[in-house]
């Protein structure tokens, strides 16, 4: 039997799942940037990401769009955060793999 993958709100409207799939990771570390930004206020986060008062507000606001994920990488680095990329192979990959070792 075949594990479908979960299916998001990107997925829901039409997106390819390469595409969905990275505005997933971008929303998922946006809200989390936010969280953390909630701590300070908007003149400290202008030091703090190098960026200008209305960038800040874009951030703070959610316009995910105004921002790509490389830079929202950098922000999260700059508030002493540590993103990471997971990824996990497929169990049928796996199995197919695990198989083949022990048969050779």
């Amino acid at each position: 039997m075949r594990k479908q993958r979960k299916r998001n709100v990107f997925d829901e409207l039409g997106f390819s799942q390469a595409k969905a799939d990275v505005l997933t990771m971008k929303a998922e570390l946006h809200s989390k940037i936010v969280r953390r930004a909630r701590y300070f206020k908007q003149r400290e986060l202008q030091r703090i990401l190098h960026e200008s008062q209305p960038r800040i507000s874009d951030l703070m606001r959610g316009k995910i769009a105004k921002f790509s994920l490389d830079t929202l990488i950098k922000y999260a680095q700059a508030l002493d955060m540590r993103p990471e990329i997971r990824t996990y192979e497929p169990v049928a990959a796996m199995t197919r793999a695990r198989a083949a070792r022990a048969s050779a």
